[in-house]
């Protein structure tokens, strides 16, 4: 047996044939890799023969006619495995020796295992095992995705009469994309039907694909609640409320969160759509303005989904005129980061605009910030949106909380339910929140037609929050006592400090009565609050309510304080005052927070029933009023009830300290006392990850009263920025999940902790004196569905580094053994050795790397910010997440990223073999042979499957696509391109190693086989961008993306395809240099762990460079030893111009040997050398 020829071998030349059969002679037999060492045992004086002389360029023999030579001297190409035990066999694989074998011993293992080691569908036990593992974990979380944890539906489908009016004099003398988008204004049927402009200005921006017609139900109950409600309101119309005017723009259902330009596209549009919008109120023949008004010179702006984001990227642009933007409410809208990252340009515009925004409102000179005076409001729709994460909605790294905030539509008032990405445009319920919160903060009186920044913020808190959240003001507290309330004995029932106020049976007197419930003295107890819930309503002042409450001071008020008087006469010996006394008092309903009604009937939050009324306050607070007051105004017996009461904070509240380990090995489990207070909070700071999902039961014993209970349970679920409450009415129980802390999301503006975590309230009825006990347990099933939304992109990325892992021991084991073994062989010695390393060295990293990623080291190195305070990139790699408790995720994306290669490997093994079937039976019909004699001319046949065409071709094909490239298409094109003439160059490869049956044919098969792979997983970052001009050809847009005309990022893979298409192998690298190729598919694999998800794109770019190495690669073949290791940078130039400017003579001889080169001939490089 010879010995494997070494890198000496190669550079001193071949040795004599004296040499080498005494070489051969006197050796000793030695153990060689298994995954097939390429052993040439030839019969009789064959056997001593010396290794031929290289080829040349342009004249090197390829695998079929080194097969043929083979055939006709005796020659047999052995590649064969040392042992049949897998251990053994890796070992050998590995280069440890395994004893002695005879050559007839090693031929006759290798003619056993010949087919397996080469062949394409191989596959061991452990790849079936760990493909159905992969499966099995990859169903239970799509299966928890889409059946697990999931929101009730409650919306109420709406109604309108929608009509539109064309600006069709919004061309080109205003706008480049006059002829791309259009601009039109919407009128109610019935209602309004003028489509001159006369009240104030609303725009609305559709967002993905989303169409202009998408405003028309928000536009319907604007005209409709202006018309019916607001305009026979003389107060409302004197503060300056007119109708809405809502203008709309078509984009043509554009793709506009895949590409970065058609979003800058849109919001330069939309900045001349202002500029004309606002004009029109300074027309008279389009106007029917009020006369004295101010003409507007803003407009309020609605945007869903990426038209929220584009409306932010309004203020960047250049066209943006100063002030013409001072709201902007977005639905549905990724702000904090880019949905997907597979374009560059997207990725940049997401960093500017981000950017801006922070940096303006760290300013600390307002009259220096741009966006001092804009207001910004996101809501998402929670849980049932599966377009995009509600909590890339967050604003808490962008805004201040003085400037905007975010909220769930499950916590806005009368609305009490989740919605999906569309149905938060249509649903009943929020499109009757939102108009209301428009005209709220909306004031024709004024040229912004707003209201000052500082009272459209609370205007908005107002309307769409709970009321019992931190940054809500009490407006009562703010105001002046306007209530003079005279008491007397019979009427006035005062209560005794801690004494709870029930109510049962109101109205029952038949006459008014006042009810005086003492304020705790200071000090106060921290925590202590007042709570009053009633299932009537709380008198305003305005309407006539069951009751009213009042903060009341025994202080005389202020001089000038007008307002009704109570006139109820009280025994003044109870003051110890010799005259009467009068309470000087605030009406407290403007305070009132609306709960959804919880009976023993009720089914959801959001059903149609009379809302509960909450009233709240910190005892703190009241420091300045002697005693609330609750007075009973009904003349007559009224069904209903009201509960009010002073509880301490530590009987209200509870905070429990366990961690993600003890929640998830034992739970969580409460016992609430009997005498407990009518609301309890349950605060647990550690539940505030998006990734877990928990069951919550909730027992509670019967009444032990005598009396009925009043109300059922109600339980409120709810975390601080964003604002995000869920109520679970009449409960036992419930499904919690929160949008808190998420993978990739940038951390707070203020620099504060990301989340105080998961609070629970649990209103009960006190009076019932019943135990409650409660127990939360973390859903593991239904946590694995909260994976597909957060890392989708993830399985874009951690498949890429198998495959990369994979190619790189295919090189491996290609440049020591010259056999370039199958995907799913190397597939299976990777998941024995390679992998399990790789994936456990990337658990640790992401432990090490979520523990650093505080510290100034990690920033540095690992982060693109340095110089601002907060480093808003900091969870941009791996896992996203600073929290190590994740660790188990690499392997977990690891193995299911296995088992998705394994089997995207076979879809692709099953496509070209059908390609191939094909291909071999339309040959047949062709050429109208037997079956018989198909098989006796498969040789000669085979010869065209590869027949080169002419150097001039070549140059004609690649040179008319790099001008097209140039000129008119974007790259992905070209890339789609190249990955179909990639999947025929495989399946010519496929039926050519059919038909020829020599090793050479399935190294350049298997080799042309794992690039196919490879591209085919960069594909889908390519293909969003392609769409998006496709889309832009049907709408006859013609004008080219500037930022995808590159030629760089394609050509390499140009070269590479059209050097593989030719037949052309590449070569063994012997040398130091093949360590290239292995760090470079080392690199690309790590990269593709770390950044793969954020900078999606850029795993393009690597590919690409990779690309130009193996084409560099191949060219070495032709600098005369055809093993990659000779030549110089001049003479890789020069085999790169001979390869299209080949000399006559080059020609010449070519065209003089095309009679005897066959279609292996056209395999240049595809020559594997015999052992000496």
């Amino acid at each position: 047996m010879r010995r494997r020829p070494s890198a000496d071998d190669d550079a001193n030349g071949p040795r004599t044939t004296a040499t080498a059969a005494a070489k051969a002679d006197d050796a000793p037999e030695k153990a060689e890799r298994s995954a097939g060492v390429v052993m040439v045992l030839k019969e009789g004086s064959a056997r001593a023969a010396g290794r031929p002389p290289p080829l040349k360029a342009h004249g090197r023999k390829t695998s079929r006619e080194v097969g043929r030579e083979q055939h006709a001297t005796g020659e047999k190409a052995a590649v064969w495995p040392q042992t049949l035990d897998p251990a053994v066999e890796q070992s050998a694989l590995d280069g440890r020796a395994n004893g002695k074998e005879t050559a007839e011993t090693m031929a006759e293992r290798h003619n056993l295992q010949r087919g397996r080691l080469r062949g394409p569908w191989s596959c061991s036990l452990l790849t079936l095992a760990t493909t159905a593992c992969s499966i099995i974990l990859l169903a239970t979380i799509v299966r928890s995705y889409l059946t697990l944890q999931m929101d009730p539906k409650g919306c109420a489908m709406s109604r309108m009469r929608p009509a539109f009016a064309p600006f069709s004099d919004f061309d080109t003398e205003h706008t480049r994309f006059a002829s791309k988008y259009s601009l039109y204004l919407y009128r109610e049927g019935g209602v309004d039907e003028d489509t001159r402009v006369k009240g104030i200005p609303v725009l609305f921006i559709p967002g993905n694909a989303g169409s202009y017609k998408q405003v028309r139900p928000i536009a319907a109950e604007a005209a409709n609640y202006f018309q019916y409600v607001l305009r026979q309101d003389t107060a409302a119309v004197g503060n300056g409320k007119r109708p809405l005017d809502f203008f709309t723009v078509d984009f043509n259902e554009e793709l506009s969160a895949f590409h970065g330009q058609t979003l800058l596209d849109q919001a330069e549009y939309l900045n001349e759509a202002i500029a004309y919008i606002l004009a029109l109120y300074h027309n008279p023949h389009r106007s029917l303005r009020e006369p004295g008004l101010p003409d507007p010179k803003s407009v309020i702006i609605l945007g869903h989904s990426m038209g929220g984001v584009v409306a932010r990227t309004m203020l960047r642009m250049p066209n943006y005129q100063e002030h013409t933007i001072n709201t902007i409410i977005t639905l549905s809208a990724p702000h904090a980061r880019a949905p997907i990252s597979f374009d560059a340009e997207m990725v940049a515009t997401y960093n500017d605009i981000n950017t801006f925004w922070r940096q303006s409102y760290s300013t600390v000179d307002p009259r220096t910030n741009p966006l001092a005076d804009v207001t910004l409001v996101s809501v998402a729709g929670g849980g049932l949106d599966t377009m995009i994460p509600s909590e890339y909605s967050s604003l808490t790294s962008l805004v201040p909380d003085t400037h905007g905030f975010t909220v769930f539509t499950s916590a806005i008032p009368h609305v009490w339910t989740g919605l999906d990405h569309l149905a938060i445009m249509w649903c009943d319920q929020f499109r009757k929140a939102l108009v209301r919160a428009i005209f709220d903060v909306a004031d024709v009186r004024r040229p912004s037609q707003t209201l000052a920044q500082s009272e459209r913020i609370e205007a908005l808190r107002k309307r769409l929050l709970t009321g019992m959240e931190s940054v809500v003001e009490k407006a009562t507290l703010e105001h002046e006592p306007i209530t003079f309330l005279t008491l007397e004995h019979s009427s006035t029932a005062i209560m005794s400090h801690g004494e709870r106020l029930t109510l049962r049976s109101i109205g029952a007197s038949g006459k008014t009565q006042a009810h005086l419930m003492p304020i705790p003295a200071q000090p106060f107890i921290g925590g202590s609050k007042f709570t009053l819930l009633t299932d009537q309503a709380l008198d305003t002042g305005a309407s006539n309510g069951t009751f009213t409450t009042l903060l009341c001071s025994m202080f005389p008020p202020s001089s000038g304080s007008s307002g009704m008087t109570f006139a109820i006469d009280m025994d003044i010996d109870s003051f110890n005052s010799a005259g009467s006394t009068r309470l000087a008092c605030k009406n407290a309903a403007a305070d009132v927070s609306f709960l959804p009604a919880s009976t023993n009937e009720s089914v959801n939050a959001f059903d149609d029933a009379p809302p509960f009324s909450y009233l709240q306050y910190d005892v703190e607070d009241l420091h300045e009023y002697q005693f609330v007051a609750i007075v009973e105004q009904a003349s007559e017996p009224v069904q209903g009830w009201l509960l009010a009461e002073f509880s301490s904070g530590v009987d209200s509240a509870i905070k429990i300290s366990k961690g993600h380990h003890q929640l998830l090995l034992n739970g969580l489990r409460r016992k609430l006392p009997a005498n407990r207070p009518m609301m309890t909070e349950l605060k647990i700071p550690e539940v505030h990850s998006t990734l877990f999902a928990y069951k919550l039961r909730v027992n509670r014993q019967v009444c032990g009263s005598e009396k009925d209970e009043l109300f059922a349970p109600l339980l409120r679920q709810y975390i601080q920025e964003p604002y995000e409450s869920k109520y679970f009415v009449n409960t036992k129980g419930g499904n919690i999940n929160v949008h808190g802390i998420s993978p990739y999301m940038p951390p707070p503006l203020s620099g504060k902790g990301a989340s105080e975590g998961l609070s629970l309230q649990l209103w009960t009825d006190p009076t019932c004196n019943s135990t409650v006990k409660v127990r939360l347990s973390v859903d593991i099933v239904g946590s694995a569905g909260k994976l597909v939304m957060r890392y989708r992109t993830v399985f874009a990325s951690f498949p890429l580094l198998v495959v990369a892992v994979v190619l790189r021991k295919q090189f491996k084991v290609y440049d020591a053994t010259g056999v370039f073994i199958s995907f799913s062989h190397s597939m299976d010695q990777c998941i024995r050795t390679s992998l399990p390393a790789i994936v456990t060295a990337l658990t640790f990293l992401a432990v090490a790397l979520s523990k650093a990623t505080q510290g100034p080291w990690a920033r540095k190195w690992l982060g693109r910010s340095t110089t601002e305070a907060i480093d808003f990139t900091v969870n941009d790699f791996m896992l996203g997440t600073s929290d190590p408790f994740f660790w188990f995720l690499v392997p977990l994306f690891g193995l299911i990223s296995v088992g998705i290669c394994i089997a995207a490997n076979y879809l692709v093994l099953t496509l070209t073999h059908l390609f191939a079937l094909a291909h071999g039976l339309l040959r047949s019909r062709t050429i109208g042979l037997s079956s018989e004699d198909t098989r006796k001319a498969a040789a000669a046949t085979a010869t065209t499957s590869f027949a080169p065409s002419t150097t001039y071709q070549r140059m004609i094909t690649t040179g008319i696509l790099l001008l097209m490239i140039l000129t008119i298409v974007p790259y992905q094109f070209a890339y789609i391109v190249l990955c179909l003439v990639q999947l025929s160059t495989s399946t010519k490869a496929l039926r050519a190693a059919l038909d020829d049956r020599s090793d050479p044919s399935y190294n350049f098969y298997n080799y042309a086989h794992s690039l196919l792979v490879l591209l085919l997983w960069i594909l889908p970052i390519n293909m969003p961008v392609l769409v998006v001009w496709i889309h832009n050809l049907a709408v006859h847009w013609l004008t080219p993306f500037s930022t995808h005309h590159n030629l760089l990022s394609v050509l390499p893979y140009i070269l590479l395809v059209e050097m593989l298409s030719t037949g052309a192998m590449v070569p063994r690298l012997t040398g130091r240099i093949r360590y290239t190729t292995n760090l470079a598919l080392f690199t690309f694999a790590l990269y593709a762990a770390v950044y793969g998800v954020t900078y999606a794109y850029r795993l393009h770019h690597m590919v690409n460079a990779l690309c130009a190495w193996l084409f560099l690669v191949h060219l070495s073949a032709s600098n005369g030893n055809g093993n990659g290791n000779g030549g110089g940078p001049v003479t890789l130039v020069a085999n790169l111009v001979g390869q299209y400017l080949p000399s006559r003579s080059s020609r010449s001889s070519r065209s003089s040997s095309s009679s005897s080169v066959s279609a292996g001939s056209a395999m240049g490089g595809r020559n594997v050398k015999k052992r000496p």
